[in-house]
């Protein structure tokens, strides 16, 4: 898929390309849209470099009752 955006009002908004497509995947992970495996590939960024884009937007890493209980399950087998 592909979204045209005029360059004149990415000029406007005062925002690079990188920076608004970065923003929407951080939405995206942020409303659970998407995982953040699947958010980070948008913008094709490594977990760690995007878990920082995360801290700096002040957007929490998700991590459920189930993400704990697999954590748990992986600790008791080392």
């Amino acid at each position: 898929m592909v979204i045209n955006i005029p360059d004149q009002a990415l000029v406007s908004a005062k925002i690079s390309s990188e920076d608004l497509l970065l923003d929407f995947a951080v939405y995206l992970y942020e409303k659970q849209i998407l995982s953040i495996g699947q958010a980070r590939k948008i913008v094709d960024l490594d977990l760690i470099s995007f878990q920082k884009e995360l801290a700096k937007r002040d957007v929490f890493i998700h991590f459920g009752i189930e993400d704990l209980e697999k954590d748990l399950v992986n600790l008791e087998t080392l």
